[in-house]
């Protein structure tokens, strides 16, 4: 059976999917546009409805405990759409303007809902009079297919300033900003936060450049989400910051990041937190220790290598009760020399096919220095956090990398059989970095 256009807005979805084919592609975004006005005008109409059914319930509304409810419990709306409907309803009868362009299908549900929260709660600096030339300037906003809340929003915001009065405006009202910080049951964390506009402007021009899509050198796309590349990007920045910035004191030191862990447990681990007893008796659990941060407590030992690679060393000698005998001065496993040679030579990440900067990388100890492993130029590579993550350790994956110094004093890295059965050697990732 052919599909006409006219049949694919006025009837049925059921089976429509299967005769869309016959349907050119200029008829298809005809369809599709006319479907969304449709869309428009029944969202109107229905918004019209139940306004007017609020003004006069019947049984079966007030049983429901108003429309909102009501809608809800006799549609697939949830309970908090339904009220929202039969607010907007209410909200447009004071401002005749703004529901006929709504009703007309020229600003859409959530735009009408902006404008009339603007209209019912004007800045108290505009006078009563300037409300019609405002409500022109928030419906062209709201109006045509250009139309978009940032742009609604933006006509608000600019007209909260043009009528500044002496309160402050929330979006500059640092007195609300917040920052709660918890930690989870799973040892996560957790972030929420709510800024004033300046705030807000300086930490997205912060993650601007560490968030943007970062395609492979084989020209890839990033497969990265919008979450995890501001995930990632907030990571960086905080690392940063800690690295290079004028941080001053915490409890006699600079902030960064301590992680507690007894040399014995760092030297011995192998694939799990518990290793067998010296009689070979089972898994001494007692005697094993995991690292330990002062603020979120455990942190895997893994984890903790991975850390280890590039960082601040401080030891501690403890008695056999655990108290401190004696405290040797902290020093960096790898020096600022030693890091300009690294970049001279491995120019950002030395992972085959990885674009990272240098300043995205850690110095990764080939053979880990708690068990023997100097700290040396051919016992060392810059890999990315990611790649030095897998080298370490990487949920769910198959098989581990191995990296060697060859005979050119670069590094080479050998896949796993999972990847290459052969284990054919692969060279450093600096092809793509001149």
């Amino acid at each position: 059976m052919s599909v006409l256009l006219s049949d694919v807005v006025s009837g049925s979805a059921v089976g429509l999917r299967g005769r869309l084919w016959q349907l050119a592609a200029a008829e298809l975004r005809a369809a599709a546009i006319e479907a969304s006005a449709e869309i428009l005008r029944l969202e109107a109409v229905r918004v019209a409805v139940v306004d007017e059914l609020s003004v006069r319930p019947d049984d079966q509304v007030i049983a429901s405990r108003g429309v909102g409810s009501w809608l809800a419990a006799n549609t697939m709306l949830q309970v908090r759409d339904g009220k929202k409907i039969a607010a907007l309803g209410a909200a447009l009868r004071p401002f005749p303007a703004v529901a006929a362009r709504f009703d007309v299908g020229d600003c859409s549900f959530d735009h009408a809902v902006l404008i009339v929260a603007f209209c019912e709660s004007p800045p108290k600096g505009m006078p009563d009079e300037a409300l019609p030339r405002c409500i022109d300037l928030l419906l062209a906003a709201a109006s045509g297919v250009e139309a978009t809340t940032t742009k609604v929003r933006n006509v608000i915001a600019t007209l909260e300033r043009v009528f500044e009065s002496d309160e402050i405006p929330p979006a500059e009202d640092i007195d609300r900003n917040e920052l709660r910080i918890a930690s989870t049951l799973n040892g996560r964390v957790v972030v929420r936060g709510d800024f004033d506009a300046l705030t807000g402007e300086m930490l997205l021009s912060a993650l601007s450049n560490l968030t943007m899509p970062t395609p492979a050198p084989d020209g890839t796309p990033d497969s990265r989400s919008a979450a995890k590349r501001t995930a990632d990007g907030f990571t960086e920045l905080i690392r940063r910051y800690l690295d290079c910035a004028k941080t001053g004191t915490d409890g006699g030191q600079r902030p960064h990041v301590n992680v507690h862990i007894n040399a014995r447990d760092l030297a011995e681990h192998r694939d799990c937190a518990a290793a067998p007893a010296p009689d070979g008796g089972g898994v001494a659990m007692s005697d094993l220790d995991v690292g330990h941060m002062p603020w979120l407590g455990p942190l895997s030992v893994s984890q903790t290598r991975l850390l280890g690679c590039d960082c601040f060393l401080s030891t501690v000698l403890l008695d056999d009760h655990g108290a401190p005998l004696d405290a040797k001065p902290g020093k960096r496993l790898v020096s600022a020399e030693q890091r300009v040679a690294l970049i001279a030579r491995d120019k950002g990440c030395a992972f085959p096919g990885c674009a990272c900067v240098p300043a995205w990388t850690d110095a990764h100890h080939i053979r880990h220095w708690a068990n023997g492993g100097p700290t040396v130029m051919n016992n060392l590579v810059l890999l990315c956090r990611s790649h030095h993550r897998l080298m370490h350790r990487k949920s769910g994956f198959v098989g581990k990398w191995e990296i060697r110094i060859g005979v050119d004093n670069k590094p080479w890295f050998i896949p796993p059989p999972s990847i290459d059965p052969q284990r054919h050697p692969r060279p450093a990732n600096t092809t793509f970095k001149t």
